[in-house]
């Protein structure tokens, strides 16, 4: 890449990071604002009884989406594992609040391979299971920018993907993302925090 052009990219992307700042300070477009508009959308998917799903599913629960696959070695599990520890640390809060895990290994993750998959005891008792065919997949994914991809071939493949988890208020918008790694005592407070913000928050 010539010097000439690298001058010419740096100097776009110092008159894009002027235009962003002008429009912050004017209050036609927050940081939080790009945030929550960047996370979530439409989708039609189905659960894991085979029922229809879409984005309002979403609304009237605070909802931790996580996206993964059945055959997941580890972030799945341990991600379930964790949100099932902070369901328990919620108490009477957990009313209000479910897991939504979307597959995105539709090939495998049939509603009753789902099903069978959330059959464990260390889960959360509230789980929104969701699957449907490739395009759905894709489109949810895109939604929520969660990066997938297959890898391998054969039965054993895997689906690399994002681990992050979005802690969704009861409007369906972004409350703020959960990161992999966290604690159930974190991931809890971090819920509590929200809760007492209202079904309006974006933040915890």
């Amino acid at each position: 890449m010539s010097r000439r052009l690298l001058a010419i990219l740096a100097l776009l992307a110092v008159a894009f990071a002027i235009l962003t700042a002008l429009a912050v300070q004017s209050g036609v477009l927050t940081p939080r604002q790009q945030q929550t508009a960047a996370i979530g959308g439409p989708f039609q998917m189905i659960d894991q009884t085979g029922a229809n799903v879409d984005q309002s599913a979403l609304k009237g629960k605070w909802s931790a989406v996580f996206f993964g696959f059945t055959y997941c070695p580890d972030a799945c599990p341990t991600t379930l594992l964790a949100l099932g520890q902070t369901e328990k640390l919620l108490g009477d809060k957990a009313r209000n609040f479910q897991t939504v895990f979307v597959s995105l290994d539709p090939a495998r993750d049939t509603p009753d391979q789902l099903r069978t998959y959330l059959d464990n005891e260390t889960f959360p008792r509230k789980v929104l299971a969701l699957t449907g065919n490739q395009a759905q997949v894709d489109q949810i994914a895109k939604a929520y920018r969660v990066y997938h991809q297959k890898s391998g071939t054969g039965p054993d493949y895997v689906i690399d993907h994002s681990t992050i988890t979005y802690l969704m208020n009861p409007r369906g918008e972004l409350a703020c993302p959960l990161s992999y790694g966290l604690t159930p005592e974190q991931m809890a407070a971090k819920i509590e925090a929200a809760m007492k913000q209202g079904s309006r928050a974006q933040s915890c």
